[in-house]
C-alpha cells in the first residue's frame, strides 16, 4: 500500500484519498467506473458516462498545518499522561475532500478521507488532478493510466515513496 499525490494504492486497487474501512466513504477508481464506498454512499459511474472528475476540499501541505500536527499530538499526549484513565480518541479525524463526478446523468459528489496526515504537497495536488482530468479523455486513455497506476500498486513492495519519487510516476501517468 503507498500514497502517490492524493491516490491510495493497494495491490492494484486505486482509491482516491484514503483506502475506506467499514462503513467510512470511500472512493476506488476502478476499470469500469468510479465507484462509491462506504455509508451514505454506493453505486457505480461507467467511465464512458463520466465527462468530468474534480476534487476540491483537499488539504495542502503548509507551515501552519504541520504546526498545528505537532500541537495536537502535544497537547494528546500530555492529557494521556495527566489523565490515564481517560480512554477514547485524542486525534481528530483526517479532514474529508470531494470528488465531483460530472455524467451525462448529473454531478455526484463523493466523499472520501484524506490519506495525507498533514496535508499534501502542492505539486502532487496540481498532477493529481491533472491525472483525474487525463482519466476522462477517452477510454484508451483511462485503460492505460488506470492500468499502469494499478501494474505499479501491484509490483511496489514498501510503504509510500519518498516525494521526488511520488512526482515522478504522476508526472509518467499524466503523461
Amino acid at each position: 500500500m503507498a500514497m502517490v499525490g492524493l491516490f491510495w494504492i493497494a495491490q492494484g486497487d486505486v482509491y482516491v484519498g484514503a483506502k475506506p474501512s467499514g462503513l467510512a466513504p470511500g472512493v476506488r477508481l476502478a476499470p469500469e467506473g468510479v465507484v462509491a464506498l462506504g455509508d451514505g454512499q454506493s453505486g457505480l459511474r461507467l467511465w464512458e458516462d463520466i465527462r468530468a472528475l474534480t476534487v476540491t476540499d483537499v488539504p495542502v501541505k503548509s507551515l501552519m498545518r504541520k504546526i498545528g500536527a505537532v500541537k495536537n499530538l502535544a497537547v494528546g499526549t500530555v492529557m494521556n499522561l495527566a489523565v490515564p484513565m481517560v480512554t477514547g480518541p485524542t486525534e481528530e479525524t483526517p479532514p474529508m475532500m470531494t470528488l465531483r463526478v460530472a455524467s451525462g446523468g448529473g454531478d455526484l459528489d463523493l466523499l472520501a478521507y484524506s490519506a495525507a496526515a498533514v496535508g499534501y504537497p502542492p505539486a502532487e495536488v496540481d498532477l493529481s488532478r491533472a491525472l483525474l482530468a487525463r482519466l476522462t479523455e477517452g477510454a484508451a486513455t483511462m485503460a492505460t493510466t488506470l492500468a499502469a497506476m494499478s501494474e505499479w500498486g501491484r509490483t511496489w513492495e514498501g510503504g509510500t515513496p519518498r516525494a521526488a519519487e511520488r512526482e515522478k510516476l504522476l508526472r509518467e501517468w499524466v503523461g
